[in-house]
């Protein structure tokens, strides 16, 4: 079981850096383009309130959204917002979050998260984690990939190649994230790619972040991966 009260401890510390970081830029940054297709820096921001909100939800046994159409909304809705407001919406939900988590009864409970997909409790601070640091990089504000904490990028290859693990769509790969270790992933049948590089290389080209052009691989092209 994954340790919530060190995942929340590491959230809290990766959301002031994200808020002390963003609060550098100015109205016209927050209005800027992301890294993000078709999202701006409010779109980033408001996305991130909202979701803390949803995971409020989540350890409270209600839907994680109302509907798809109602979390698209509310992000289109508040990303023009002024970057004060943006910023204070993003401390206050990260702080219900929290909250919320604070003597959770159950973190072995089962809970459900968006599209019918379930997970233990337990594991809700770290996917709360991924958000607020992959959101970091998006914002495009100076924070890359390569200034990710090493234990959030290993613990994050581990997630997603678990995530594409027995996908029919994604061949057998198998990953090196240079001095940091080995993952199996995709089909277990057929033979298997290797692909090697930097741990945030690999990274980003897990997470749709990079197209990978700082790995290594032995086959003609680089699996493309499906979209999380």
């Amino acid at each position: 079981m994954s340790d919530h009260v060190h995942d929340l401890a590491l959230v809290r510390e990766a959301t002031e850096r994200l808020l002390t970081a963003a609060a550098k830029t100015d109205e016209a940054g927050v209005t800027g383009s992301s890294r993000l297709p078709g999202w701006t820096r409010g779109h980033v921001l408001t996305h991130l309130a909202r979701n803390g909100d949803a995971l409020v939800n989540v350890l409270s046994g209600r839907p994680m959204y109302a509907s798809a159409e109602a979390r698209d909304s509310d992000i289109e809705q508040g990303a023009d917002r002024p970057l004060a407001e943006q910023l204070d919406d993003v401390r206050e939900t990260a702080a219900r979050f929290q909250d919320a988590a604070t003597g959770y009864p159950d973190w072995t409970r089962i809970v459900e998260l968006r599209g019918g997909v379930t997970d233990t409790a337990s594991r809700i601070p770290f996917r709360r984690l991924v958000e607020v640091e992959l959101h970091h990089v998006d914002l495009g504000i100076g924070y890359e990939l390569e200034d990710l904490p090493a234990e959030f990028t290993e613990r994050e290859i581990d997630f997603l190649a678990d995530r594409f693990a027995g996908n029919a769509a994604v061949p057998r790969i198998q990953i090196t994230a240079s001095g940091v270790g080995q993952w199996s992933t995709g089909r277990p049948d057929g033979d298997a790619v290797s692909v090697i590089g930097p741990a945030p290389d690999v990274l980003g080209w897990l997470a749709g972040r990079r197209e990978g052009a700082g790995l290594e691989c032995d086959g003609p092209l680089l699996p493309v991966l499906p979209s999380l």
